[in-house]
């Protein structure tokens, strides 16, 4: 609102104008600008090298041990309302995990058909379907194996941890060995616990896993059927295979990454001069520890 004077009148004579206000859109709740900024931020704590995506990971690592726990440690006791809880609290957390990273990728479709993503759907559905069956929820298990296999959290651990330097092949394989044991133990006790007196709970299936993987072969819980004896041959194979991997990642000299300047060789022994590969010679930082 102003004042000016009124035309034709006398001076000292003024009238008040009202201007009227512009009008403004309302901006939408989601705007192309407001989603760019949030699939930035999601980037940067998913794939970024700052402070905040270096905590969020460590973070959803320590989230996924602990769903790995929980799912491990219910496994075993009746189902009650406060697990069921806990596994849609669960469900709709690895729910938000799991959009936020398909939110973010730039290859949606190639991504959305990978196991370990297909795995995600499963356990999802576990989580906020209980009846659908308890057992898909191990297939959690192979996101944190994804996750230690992340560039980024490798780069972190390596940087972070003495330990995980010199252990990180032992570190892998019984990773490894674990997801196998307990993805075989829910595969056995889905398959088997109907009509099978002998599965009549996670730990018999998990002790058949086992018996099975070390060709032990006891003999007192046995998996009747041709779907049952091809569950058998699965583990005895690929269990043998990833048991022979952790005795020799335990038996074998442990290794230092450290890349050659020439040919870019990444591990070599603690103590070597020259790189195996090239015959450059390296100068490995030594903290003067046996």
């Amino acid at each position: 609102m102003s004042i000016v004077p009124a035309p034709g009148a006398p001076c000292g004579i003024f009238v008040r104008v009202t201007k009227a206000k512009a009008r403004t859109e309302p901006k939408s709740p989601a705007s192309p600008g407001r989603i760019a900024a949030l699939r930035e931020r999601l980037t940067q704590l998913y794939e970024g090298s700052g402070p905040a995506g270096y905590h969020f990971r460590y973070g959803l690592l320590a989230f996924d041990l602990i769903t790995i726990v929980f799912i491990v440690a219910t496994s075993f006791i009746p189902r009650d309302p406060m697990v069921e809880t806990f596994d849609v609290l669960f469900g709709i957390v690895i729910l938000a995990d799991f959009s936020a990273r398909l939110f973010i990728s730039n290859r949606r479709w190639r991504d959305l058909m990978h196991p370990a993503t297909l795995a995600d759907i499963a356990a999802i559905i576990s989580f906020l379907a209980p009846i659908v069956g308890e057992g898909a929820g191990f297939l959690r298990i192979l996101r944190t194996l994804r996750l230690l296999r992340s560039y980024r959290l490798l780069a972190q651990l390596r940087a972070d941890s003495r330990f995980f330097r010199r252990y990180e092949e032992v570190i892998f394989a019984v990773a490894n060995i674990t997801v196998f044991i307990f993805v075989m133990t829910a595969v056995v006790y889905e398959t088997q616990h109907a009509g099978n007196n002998q599965v009549a709970n996670y730990a018999d299936a998990l002790y058949f896993t086992v018996t099975a993987l070390t060709t032990t072969g006891f003999g007192d819980i046995t998996l009747p059927g041709t779907t049952g004896r091809l569950i058998s041959v699965v583990i005895m194979i690929f269990g043998v295979t990833l048991f022979f991997n952790l005795a020799r990642a335990l038996i074998s000299p442990n290794k230092v990454r450290f890349a050659c300047p020439d040919c870019g060789l990444q591990r070599h022994d603690a103590d070597a001069v020259h790189c195996k590969a090239c015959g450059k010679t390296l100068n490995i930082p030594d903290e003067g520890l046996a």
